[in-house]
């Protein structure tokens, strides 16, 4: 629609309206004319009825009729006018009731127009930002990417340079393994040996053992005989201890006698007791040569000990390129 429609094509429109019978209003008049804005019509309306009351009370006066038909038409003129002030006032209350709708609608127009502007900026701003932080994920995951790939490069030389080094310690495997199938031929040939050297060594200590061991009994059986003697002694020098004394109390009656008897126990005091130290000294040769014996024996179980153990195995030797 056109802005700016001039009035009179308005003011034309509304009186066309008017002669048909009918009311001015805004959709009316629009439709009369084919064009114009409500807004701009219903302005140019309410002139048009400002204007039409004051046509009407220009022509109240009606000269060349008679005062009776003057009268009785201009009083139908004054209800005609009442009237149409009443449906203009009606009117004018219709169409500011519509222009506040429409400013409503517009203002809301408006505010909705406003937020949607705002959101499409937020949304902008969201967007651009997203698009950075997708840009520089973007960056990232390329870097990441190519640390990645030289990773990648690295492990599989890696696995190149393990597959040769499994190839030769496959190699080296097989050769360290006839070479220890050698060594246990060799080591079977050995153990049997050896095993026949500690049997006739085992039988040759056993017999050494044996041959000790009486040795250690006779010995046994000999210092207990002398230790059954030397208590023979040392009962027979404290029965002479005694006679001693008995001689000696006899001595105060028989002093002829006395000196004799005293004589003849003092010698054989000194006889005990060199019988006495003669058996002693037998009885420490006899418990040294069984304490000889004994540690022999014990030698010969050491060693019967140390040839029962299994010989040392050569250490492996890695055969080198």
């Amino acid at each position: 629609m056109a802005v700016g429609v001039p009035e009179t094509d308005v003011f034309a429109a509304a009186d066309a309206v008017l002669a048909r019978g009918e009311r001015p209003t805004v959709e009316r008049v629009r439709l009369e004319l084919g064009r114009g804005s409500p807004a701009r019509v219903g302005a140019l309306l309410d002139q048009w009825w400002e204007r039409l009351a004051e046509r009407l009370r220009g022509e109240t006066r009606l000269p060349g009729l008679p005062a009776e038909v003057a009268q009785a038409f201009v009083a139908i003129w004054q209800q005609a006018t009442t009237l149409a002030q009443g449906v203009v006032e009606q009117s004018l209350a219709n169409q500011r009731e519509v222009l506040a709708a429409e400013h409503e609608r517009v203002a809301a127009l408006e505010d909705q127009a406003r937020r949607d502007t705002a959101q499409a900026r937020r949304q902008a701003a969201e967007a651009d930002t997203a698009r950075i932080n997708a840009e520089t994920r973007l960056a990232d995951l390329e870097k990441l990417l190519a640390q990645r790939q030289v990773q990648i490069d690295d492990l599989q030389q890696q696995r190149i340079e393990l597959q040769h080094a499994r190839g030769e310690l496959q190699a080296d495997l097989v050769a360290l393994q006839q070479t220890l199938r050698d060594q246990q031929h060799q080591a079977e040939h050995s153990r049997l040996a050896q095993e026949a050297y500690v049997r006739a060594v085992e039988e040759r200590s056993h017999r050494e053992v044996d041959r000790a061991r009486e040795d250690l009994k006779a010995r046994n059986l000999e210092a207990r005989e002398q230790q059954k003697q030397i208590e023979t002694l040392h009962k027979r020098l404290e029965q002479a201890r005694i006679e001693l004394g008995e001689a000696q109390l006899q001595a105060a009656a028989m002093d002829a006698r006395s000196a004799l008897a005293i004589e003849q126990g003092e010698h054989a005091r000194q006889q005990l007791e060199a019988q006495l130290l003669s058996a002693q000294q037998a009885q420490a040769s006899a418990q040294q040569a069984a304490a000889a014996q004994q540690a022999r024996a014990e030698t010969l179980d050491a060693q019967l000990a140390l040839l029962r153990l299994p010989p040392p195995r050569k250490p492996r030797s890695r055969k080198t390129e």
